[in-house]
């Protein structure tokens, strides 16, 4: 008794350092991302948001989006833009990204993949810019449409839910080489939403606006277009990102369980651990091998051989941990 009353204070003055280090950052990085001023509101938004979603013949969805950005005074490295690559098994091509500015702000684009999102960063990490900026970016959308028995159809979010700052005004404009009698325009977030005003219309474009958007908000359009108006491929589809059974879950779970009786008993030798690991990450690696091969480099999930993988990795570090506290 009188052992563990004295260690347990040393266990715990282990973690609470790092909690409380983890807990102001994660404070002080909520803080830049949402700057306000004194008054309680944001200083960054978004004056003018215009987008236009062009519809080609060859079922590509051509988009050119114009953002004027009110940077904070202290000033900021450019703007990121999220656009959705995938929903769940649906998959699409964002491809083609330009962009440029008219106000001379640094317009240097890159493309990163992150999640389920193409992250679109512009501006220039040497370099700061402040006040009102104006910045275009154009960019391509394949697999987009879906096609039903009578219609094809194109579902998408014209702003994005990805700002973190409020929209004075925005509006968007499809345009199709067909008319167009079947567009909607949703706005809000998903599941609380509002009908866009329908500013107007023509043979072949329409008109939605949308003024004092909140952060997160965007605005979704739905458009049908009569088949074999344009060439519609067929979507792709790629797995989920967990496609294990029953019976990988279930060793992932066993492998927690049998790390938590390593700590209390006398662990194999350390030789055993590296081994399991060895032959887990292999797995895993042959598990991500076939998906890669089979769907593109981001279509990787986790069957089973990656949970079984994973398990025997979790219990090999557990060994070489254990051995290597023990010495200690």
């Amino acid at each position: 008794m009188g052992g563990n009353g004295e260690t347990m204070p040393v266990v715990r003055g282990r973690f609470r350092g790092p909690a409380i280090v983890a807990g102001v950052l994660m404070l002080f990085s909520f803080g830049l991302a949402t700057p306000v001023a004194a008054d309680g509101r944001s200083r960054e938004h978004i004056p003018t948001y215009d987008v236009v979603l062009s519809i080609g013949v060859d079922g590509v969805l051509y988009v050119r989006e114009t953002i004027t950005y009110d940077f904070d005074e202290e000033g900021e490295h450019g703007i990121v833009r999220s656009v959705p690559f995938r929903h769940g098994d649906r998959v699409y091509d964002v491809r083609g990204v330009r962009s440029s500015s008219s106000t001379g702000a640094p317009s240097r684009v890159r493309t990163t993949k992150f999640l389920n999102n193409v992250r679109i960063s512009v501006g220039d990490r040497g370099r700061e810019v402040s006040g009102r900026q104006a910045y275009v970016l154009e960019y391509e959308v394949a697999w987009a449409f879906t096609p039903r028995d009578r219609h094809d159809e194109l579902v998408w979010d014209a702003l994005g839910t990805g700002w973190n700052v409020p929209i004075g005004h925005a509006a968007v404009r499809v345009v199709a080489p067909v008319p167009l009698r079947h567009v909607t325009c949703r706005a809000g977030v998903p599941g609380v939403t509002t009908r866009c005003l329908r500013d107007r219309d023509g043979p072949f474009a329409v008109d939605f606006v949308q003024g004092a958007l909140a952060p997160r908000e965007g605005m979704t359009v739905r458009v049908r277009l009569p088949k074999r108006a344009i060439a519609v491929p067929p979507p792709r589809y790629v797995p989920p990102r967990w496609t294990g059974d029953w019976t990988g879950t279930a060793l992932l779970t066993l492998s927690l369980a049998a790390v938590a009786l390593l700590a209390r008993r006398p662990a194999p030798p350390r030789q055993v651990g590296t081994g399991l690991g060895a032959a887990g990450f292999v797995l895993v690696v042959a598990d991500a091998v076939d998906d890669i091969a089979a769907h593109g480099p981001w279509a990787f999930s986790l069957g089973d051989r990656s949970l079984a993988g994973l398990a025997l990795v979790i219990v090999g570090v557990g060994i070489v941990c254990g051995r290597r506290h023990r010495m200690v």
